[in-house]
């Protein structure tokens, strides 16, 4: 009985610990106060006046006594495993940082594990939530499971150097997405792919990272200025706006020849080559 519970206890801390650490954390809370309050709930023991009257009060034993001990046992491996996420991703933020300022080793010499990590952490600052299946051999060959919004994406890492990333790998991961009704998929290698993995994702919803790619991947995002911080217009000031034929940005200038002279309009700044205008308001 002792194995069976170790064993369980287990499995819930190796999925407690691939859940992003946040999801984790906010999970060892939830499930403390749903199972205290079952504990709380058949904690009184019912009237027993008839055979089936006790063989309830003891079915409600067992489901106190069970909810009691489970009230710190499931929090436990959901804090534990909070801890272990937390502390692997704050491994994998240095990874990437050491990556982008070639202070740590070349990615070509990274373990797979370290290579799933580094992936997985360049998909993170794209605003993507990554949960990491973990294992030599994760179940359909899917190494990260990517969410963004209510779509779902696969991922495979190939950390394979002295060959070429096959055809039967990018069609293994198409049938899994099929299956899943995931949204896209990627298959991401330090190395290379074949020319017939190539031509099978043209078309599909498949990318191809490669050793080339890789820097875009883990490249720095661009910060994105909210509205609020943006410098706000002058009154007096109108943004120039783009010439109707060239889409070059126009010049203010003033007529000066006329019905129209002295008043000001936007001119091309190509004339006499383009003589569109528009006029200012």
């Amino acid at each position: 009985m002792g194995r069976s519970r170790q064993s369980a206890f287990d499995d819930l801390l190796v999925i407690a610990s691939r859940l992003p650490w946040q999801v984790s954390l906010s999970l060892a809370a939830l499930t403390f106060l749903g199972l205290h309050g079952l504990a709380v709930a058949f904690a009184a023991a019912p009237t027993t006046t008839t055979v089936a009257d006790m063989s309830s009060a003891v079915i409600h034993q067992y489901v106190h006594v069970g909810t009691l001990f489970a009230q710190f046992v499931v929090p436990a491996a959901f804090l534990i495993g909070a801890a272990v996420s937390y502390f692997k991703r704050s491994r994998s933020i240095r990874l990437l940082d050491n990556t982008r300022t070639a202070q740590g080793p070349a990615v070509a010499s990274l373990t797979w594990q370290q290579f799933e990590s580094l992936v997985a952490e360049g998909f993170r600052q794209r605003g993507f939530t990554v949960t990491e299946k973990g294992g030599a051999a994760p179940d359909g060959g899917v190494d990260l499971v990517l969410t963004r919004g209510t779509e779902r994406f696969l991922v495979q890492c190939k950390q394979w150097r002295a060959q070429q990333v096959p055809v039967t790998i990018v069609r293994e991961l198409y049938g899994v997405m099929a299956a899943q009704h995931a949204a896209g998929g990627y298959v991401v290698t330090s190395g290379r792919f074949t020319k017939d993995a190539t031509a099978f994702a043209a078309g599909r919803n498949i990318e191809l990272i490669d050793g080339d790619g890789l820097p875009a991947l883990f490249r720095q995002p661009k910060k994105v200025v909210s509205a609020s911080r943006m410098a706000p217009v002058s009154p007096t000031e109108s943004p120039s706006p783009s010439c109707p034929r060239c889409q070059e940005p126009m010049v203010a200038r003033v007529a000066k020849r006329g019905a129209s002279r002295g008043s000001e309009f936007w001119g091309c700044r190509h004339y006499p080559r383009c003589t569109a205008t528009l006029a200012k308001t």
